[in-house]
C-alpha cells in the first residue's frame, strides 16, 4: 500500500493543475500518464540488453525504440497543458505509426504487427470521448487499407522471416495484443467503477444538502412548472413536495405576484443572467405555534434567485430550465413594513408639529393683540376721551378674544385628553332631538348673520338613547358649527336625525366650498384644515372634527364623509341606542362621491372599522 500510494503521490504531482481537483478527471489522467510512462521505461531499460545480445541495432531497431520513447513526450504534454482530447489524439497518431512500420516492415497486412491495430480504437475508449474514437478507429481502417494496397502492388519491402518463425511472431503479436486489450479492458472497467462512486457520492452530497437546507431548491421550466422540488419546501409552505410539482407552486402563488414570478423565469432562461423576485405565496396551516403565523391570510413572502440551469449532456436540451433558491422573507418583509410605518408616523408626526406652530401662532397671536390692544386703549381712556359706550365695545371684544383663548385652550386639552386615553364619558339616558334643537338654535343667530339658511329635520318620535349627552352636544355644535363656517352666503345647511339598525343616525349637509379628494384621506387628523394652511380663508385651530371623531370612537358610534369640491359635503354620524359590552373604536372612512348635480344622502358610502 506504501508503494502504491507513493506511485499515486508521483503521478499526481505530475498532473496538470486543473485535473488535481476533480477526482474523475484526475483518473482519466493518471490511466494515461501511468502506462506509457511503465512502457517508455521498460523500452529504454531494455535498449542496454538489445544491445548486449544482438550488437548494433539496425535503422528501423533504432526507430522502433525511439517510437517508443514517444510515449513520455505525450505524457509531458498532458502534464503541462492539460488537454486531454488533445493527448488522446497524438497517441493514437503514435500508436497507429508504430504498427505501421512494423507492419509494413516484417509482412504487410499479413504481419504479427497488423493486429495490433485492432487495438488502436480500443485504446481511445478510455478518453470517454466519441471523437477520439472516431478519430482512432477511422486512422485504423486507414492504415489496413494502406497495407492492403501496398501489399497488393508488392510495394513493401521483403521480410526475410522463415514461416516458422512467421507463426510464432504472428502468435505473439496476437497474445500481446490480446494481454493489451485485456488491460485496457480492466482501465476501462477501473475508470467506470470511480464514475459510479463518485456520482453516488456526489449525488449522497447533493441530497444531504438538499434534505438539511433550510432554503428550498427547485428546477423550472421557463413556463413557471416545477421539475424538481427540494424536501425543505414542505417546512415552508407546509405541502408535500409532489404537491407542488408541475404547476402545484404556480398555484400557491399570489394572483398579483403571478406575472413577477414568471417573468423571473423567464428572463433567467432566455437572458442567461441570474434574477432575483420577491412574491407571496399561500401557506397551509401547520400545527402548532406556526399555525397562528400561517393564519394572517395564509400567504408569506419568498425571495427566489434564479438562474439558467447549464446542460451537462452533449446533446442540448431543446427547452431551458432554470434553477431556483427560495427564502422565507416574512419576517424581513413585517420589518420593512414596520419601518415604513414608523417612518410614515414620524412624518406625520412632523408634518402636525408643523401644522401646530402655524395655527397656534394665528389663532393665539390674534386674540392676545385684540386684548392687549383694547385693555390700553381702555387705560388712556383720558388722553382717548372714550364715552361709555366705546369703553362697554371695548369690554366686549376683549370678553370675546379671552372666550376664544379659552376655547382654544380647551380644545387642546380635550384632544391631548383623549389621545392619552384619559377622556371619560359618563353615559346617561337622553333625549337626542331636544339636544339636537338645542344645538341648531344656539348656532342659528350666526347663520343668520352669514346669509345662510339653517334647516332641522328631527322627527318626534326618536327614541331615548344611552350616552354622554354633552359629548353628543359637541358633536353636533362642532359639525354644524363647521358646516356654517365653510358655506357661502346664500348657501344651505341641513341638519337631519333619524333611526336606522339600532343607531342613531345624524347627518350634517351643507352646500358649501366641499373638500378635495388629497384632503378627505386626512380629515380628522389633529390641526389639519382642508387646503395651505397659510392661506385660510377660515379661523379655526383644526380640532374640531378630530374631537368629533375621537368622541364618536368613544360612544362605539362609525362616522363617514362625503365631499366635492363646490359642491358641498355631507357628514354622517351613526351612535349606538345602547353601548354594546364591548365596542371597538372606529375610525372615519371618506370617500369622494362621482360627479353629479346635487349629493344625495343615500350614496354610497364606505365604512372602515380598525
Amino acid at each position: 500500500m506504501t508503494v502504491l500510494s507513493t506511485i499515486r503521490d508521483c503521478l499526481d504531482a505530475l498532473l496538470h493543475p486543473s485535473a488535481r481537483h476533480d477526482v474523475l478527471v484526475r483518473a482519466r489522467h493518471r490511466a494515461f500518464i501511468a502506462p506509457r510512462l511503465l512502457g517508455s521505461l521498460t523500452a529504454l531499460a531494455a535498449f542496454p540488453v538489445y544491445l548486449a545480445m544482438h550488437g548494433a541495432p539496425t535503422a528501423l531497431g533504432v526507430a522502433a525504440f525511439a517510437w517508443l520513447i514517444a510515449p513520455i513526450l505525450l505524457s509531458w504534454f498532458l502534464s503541462r497543458t492539460g488537454r486531454y482530447e488533445g493527448a488522446c489524439f497524438l497517441s493514437s497518431l503514435a500508436f497507429s505509426g508504430l504498427i505501421m512500420t512494423l507492419a509494413s516492415s516484417t509482412g504487410g497486412i499479413g504481419s504479427f504487427a497488423a493486429i495490433w491495430l485492432v487495438v488502436v480504437p480500443v485504446e481511445a475508449a478510455l478518453s470517454a470521448s466519441r471523437r477520439v474514437v472516431a478519430f482512432a478507429s477511422a486512422l485504423a481502417l486507414i492504415c489496413v487499407s494502406l497495407l492492403i494496397v501496398l501489399g497488393h502492388f508488392d510495394l513493401l519491402p521483403v521480410a526475410d522471416v522463415g514461416s516458422g518463425m512467421r507463426a510464432i511472431l504472428t502468435a505473439f503479436g496476437v497474445a500481446a495484443a490480446t494481454l493489451y486489450a485485456a488491460g485496457l479492458a480492466f482501465g476501462a472497467e477501473l475508470l467506470a467503477r470511480t464514475s459510479a462512486s463518485l456520482l453516488y457520492v456526489e449525488e449522497d452530497r447533493y441530497r444531504l444538502l438538499a434534505h438539511n437546507m433550510s432554503d428550498v431548491i427547485s428546477r423550472h421550466h421557463r413556463n413557471g412548472a416545477v421539475r424538481f422540488i427540494s424536501p425543505a419546501a414542505e417546512a415552508m409552505l407546509g405541502a408535500p413536495a409532489s404537491r407542488l410539482l408541475g404547476y402545484g407552486l404556480f398555484d400557491r402563488v399570489h394572483v398579483a405576484d403571478r406575472p413577477a414570478y414568471l417573468t423571473a423565469l423567464s428572463d433567467a432562461a432566455r437572458g442567461g443572467e441570474a434574477q432575483s423576485v420577491e412574491f407571496r405565496v399561500r401557506r397551509d396551516a401547520v400545527r402548532g405555534r406556526e399555525a397562528g403565523q400561517a393564519s394572517q391570510g395564509n400567504f408569506i413572502w419568498v425571495e427566489m434567485r434564479c438562474r439558467p440551469l447549464e446542460s451537462v449532456s452533449i446533446s442540448k436540451s431543446s427547452e431551458a430550465e432554470v434553477v431556483a433558491v427560495m427564502r422565507d422573507v416574512t419576517d424581513r418583509k413585517n420589518q420593512e413594513q414596520a419601518l415604513d410605518l414608523a417612518r410614515s408616523e414620524a412624518e406625520q408626526a412632523d408634518a402636525s408639529k408643523t401644522r401646530f406652530l402655524a395655527t397656534m401662532s394665528h389663532e393665539l397671536r390674534t386674540p392676545l393683540n385684540a386684548i392687549i390692544g383694547f385693555s390700553e386703549m381702555i387705560m388712556q381712556e383720558d388722553a382717548l376721551m372714550l364715552d361709555a359706550a366705546r369703553r362697554r365695545e371695548y369690554a366686549q371684544l376683549i370678553n370675546d378674544s379671552g372666550q376664544h383663548l379659552l376655547s382654544v385652550v380647551n380644545g387642546i386639552l380635550d384632544m391631548s385628553k383623549m389621545e392619552s386615553g384619559n377622556f371619560e364619558i359618563v353615559p346617561e339616558p337622553f333625549a337626542p332631538r331636544a339636544a339636537l334643537i338645542n344645538c341648531c338654535n344656539l348656532l342659528a343667530l350666526k347663520a343668520r348673520e352669514s346669509g345662510i339658511d339653517l334647516v332641522t329635520r328631527a322627527p318626534d318620535d326618536l327614541p331615548v338613547m344611552i350616552g354622554d349627552p354633552r359629548a353628543f352636544r359637541q358633536i353636533v355644535l362642532n359639525l354644524v358649527s363647521n358646516a356654517v363656517k365653510f358655506t357661502e352666503r346664500g348657501g344651505t345647511v341641513t341638519v337631519s336625525a333619524g333611526v336606522e339598525n339600532a343607531q342613531l343616525v345624524v347627518r350634517i349637509a351643507d352646500t358649501g366650498v366641499g373638500i378635495a379628494a388629497d384632503d378627505l384621506k386626512r380629515i380628522g387628523d389633529p390641526f389639519f384644515q382642508a387646503g395651505t394652511t397659510y392661506q385660510r380663508r377660515h379661523e379655526g385651530t383644526g380640532l374640531g372634527l378630530s374631537i368629533v371623531k375621537s368622541l364618536v370612537a368613544l360612544h362605539g358610534g362609525e362616522m363617514t364623509v362625503q365631499s366635492k369640491v363646490d359642491e358641498g359635503t355631507t357628514i354622517t354620524v351613526a351612535l349606538p341606542l345602547t353601548p354594546q359590552a364591548s365596542q371597538p373604536p372606529s375610525n372615519i372612512a371618506t370617500l369622494a362621491p362621482p360627479t353629479r348635480p346635487a349629493i344625495s344622502e343615500q350614496a354610497l358610502q364606505v365604512k372602515k372599522s380598525a
